[in-house]
């Protein structure tokens, strides 16, 4: 099949690139660059299969012609991290409201089947033990910018599912919590890669707020192989599914985790949320999910542990 992956020089697009590559397909991948690098793809272009376009999704003309001929579009691009957005709020909600709209009138518009990638920041403070797809969603302040990228996404799904209700061109909303891996930045907030890269330089783990926040890490690795099979998935059409990872951990621990994966005598130092974000930064205690649906839909069960995850962004870095 020839596929759209937008923001497929990021993270988790360039990984997902490379799976698509690897199965056969013809490759289209839109990114502007500003938070992907070339490198991550760079040794996917010389192939006849893989055209890449340097562009950005507010420009609906480049997101057409991109789209034109396409059986399916997997949207990843996207302004991401706690740091970027609340450095840039306004920026950020161009990107995920106009940008994402753009994509999906463009797929429906050349009956292109698609999936768009979501967040479990959707779900706010919601604290529950394991948030299934359905579960409420408890938002800060709309006056407070840290919220702005979970009510983009919101928005975001609604403008993908309702657009397929209109048109009948099925779409997937992939909902990740906390994915981690290999060629992942700390520059704009992820910590696991963050964390590594303190440590391996020998400097303080830098933990933001008190560190008994819990949260759960998804390895790249399980999740790519899912985003596809679930676009291959009639009973996933029009619907939300968690994908992510199921061993929780607070963060300190996971600091502790990596200082002693790393081998780093490095300490570890707390910084105030007002410090590292600004006054009235809030965020939520607690945050594992549901993946029950994906179970059921695709048979996923994440394979890589914690550690697991841990040493394949140690090993990236230390190269």
């Amino acid at each position: 099949m020839k596929i759209l992956v937008t923001g497929g020089a990021g993270f988790i697009g360039s990984h997902l690139c490379d799976h698509l590559a690897g199965l056969g397909h013809e490759l289209v991948i839109l990114d502007d660059l500003s938070t992907g690098a070339l490198a991550n793809i760079r040794h996917l272009l010389p192939s006849r299969a893989v055209r890449f376009v340097p562009g950005s999704i507010l420009d609906p003309a480049t997101v057409d012609e991109c789209t034109r001929g396409v059986d399916l579009v997997f949207h990843l691009a996207a302004a991401v991290g706690v740091n970027n957005i609340v450095d840039h709020p306004l920026r950020s909600l161009r990107i995920n409201l106009h940008g994402t709209e753009n994509v999906v009138q463009a797929a429906v518009r050349h009956g292109a089947r698609y999936a768009i990638a979501s967040t479990s920041e959707v779900y706010g403070k919601n604290d529950a033990d394991r948030l299934d797809e359905n579960a409420d969603r408890i938002l800060g302040s709309p006056l407070k910018s840290r919220w702005s990228y979970a009510a983009a996404k919101g928005l975001d799904e609604l403008i993908a599912t309702e657009n397929s209700r209109a048109t009948g061109v099925p779409c997937v909303i992939l909902r990740f919590f906390n994915v981690v891996g290999p060629r992942q930045t700390g520059q704009y907030g992820m910590v696991v890669p963050r964390f590594v890269a303190q440590a391996l330089a020998g400097e303080p783990i830098t933990v933001h707020g008190d560190g008994t926040q819990r949260r759960c890490f998804g390895s790249v690795h399980d999740v790519i192989p899912a985003m596809t099979a679930l676009l291959d998935t009639p009973e996933a059409f029009g619907t939300a599914v968690n994908l992510g990872g199921q061993e929780e951990t607070s963060i300190l621990g996971l600091a502790e985790r990596i200082r002693e994966l790393t081998g780093s005598a490095a300490g570890i130092r707390l910084v105030p949320y007002q410090e590292a974000y600004g006054p009235g930064f809030e965020d939520m205690r607690r945050r594992m999910p549901d993946l029950t649906l994906a179970g059921r839909l695709i048979g996923y069960r994440p394979q890589y542990r914690l550690d697991d995850i841990i040493k394949t962004v140690i090993d990236d870095q230390a190269r």
